[in-house]
């Protein structure tokens, strides 16, 4: 169906608008990103989505267009761990790094996947490049005990392209909250652990019921300025989802913020690298959330390949 079709149902503003298909979500998606349509359509799109919100049915769709369209990842023989990592630092250091390197000292195949979307923060990328792991240049399998880092544009273009309309319009759109839910693997079937973060709660809800409806095997949690790595002053709620189906893995105590005087700020690159190889190397301990989320993902994947095994 033409996008102005589409546009005719989800552009009549909040209250007006109507909810799509999963087939015809991922149609839809589908044009956004091949590139087939004009920039107005595609600013037309985001903000239509910006106003109206996407259902978990829709965001299925989009996923199908997404899995349908990215660069085959081979298979590790391990259960490949993927971080979405897109926030960045703002006040607090991008600690999603120190969680990828825990998680490959435990044998895991890591993989980090992102693009920076603003000009003013540090990201994971710059991070992993000063701790020896550069980006990936091409597709590659991932053994386990390693750590990669693949830019979006390598994964998929049109979602790079698509992320990067923030730049011109000011606002987010459908793209980032995609890429918190993507599997990369999805397109041979091998055995992903998506490891999904969310800042606002309503995001929560709908990231939770979006893996359920697809049937994802992810960790869903509150991460650290929208990062999927603990935040290191509080424990956060943890859910596991084998299959879709969920499991309350850790709840949030509340309480105030546990100080961490040694935290270094977010604009400090050379400094959190320092500190995160001091935690690597035993000179600080690991904060507890970030410890406790490395537990639950080594359980989760080992619940994957037990249901799961490799063939």
């Amino acid at each position: 169906m033409a996008i102005s079709q589409y546009l005719k149902i989800i552009a009549r503003g909040a209250q007006g608008a109507r909810h799509l298909p999963r087939e015809h979500a991922c149609d839809l998606f589908g044009q956004v990103l091949d590139g087939s349509i004009s920039d107005l359509e595609v600013g037309a799109f985001c903000i239509a989505m910006r106003v109206k919100g996407e259902t978990p049915e829709e965001m299925a769709g989009f996923l199908d267009a997404v899995h349908a369209r990215l660069a085959p990842l081979p298979a590790s023989a391990r259960t490949l761990v993927v971080l979405p990592s897109y926030n960045g630092a703002r006040k607090l250091p991008v600690l999603t790094p120190l969680l990828a390197l825990l998680l490959a000292r435990e044998g895991l195949p890591v993989l980090v996947h992102g693009t920076a979307t603003e000009d003013s923060r540090i990201f994971s990328q710059n991070m992993l490049a000063a701790l020896g792991v550069p980006a990936l240049q091409a597709i590659q399998t991932i053994a386990p005990g390693n750590v990669a880092f693949a830019p979006t544009a390598l994964l998929l273009p049109g979602l790079a392209r698509l992320l990067a309309v923030r730049r011109t319009l000011g606002l987010r759109n459908s793209a980032h909250s995609l890429v918190k839910l993507m599997n990369p693997l999805a397109p041979v079937g091998a055995r992903a652990l998506v490891v999904g973060s969310y800042t606002h709660r309503e995001y929560a809800e709908s990231m939770a019921a979006t893996f359920a409806l697809t049937g994802a095997d992810a960790l869903l949690l509150r991460g650290t300025e929208g990062e999927p790595v603990a935040d290191a002053r509080r424990m956060p709620q943890m859910d596991g989802f084998v299959a879709g189906a969920v499991t309350r893995l850790e709840e949030a105590p509340g309480g105030p913020l546990t100080p961490l005087p040694e935290l270094p700020t977010g604009a400090d690159c050379e400094g959190t690298a320092t500190f995160t190889r001091a935690m690597l190397d035993g000179h600080l301990p690991v904060p507890a959330p970030i410890a406790r989320q490395v537990e639950h993902i080594l359980r989760l994947a080992l619940q994957i390949e037990s249901a799961r095994p490799a063939p």
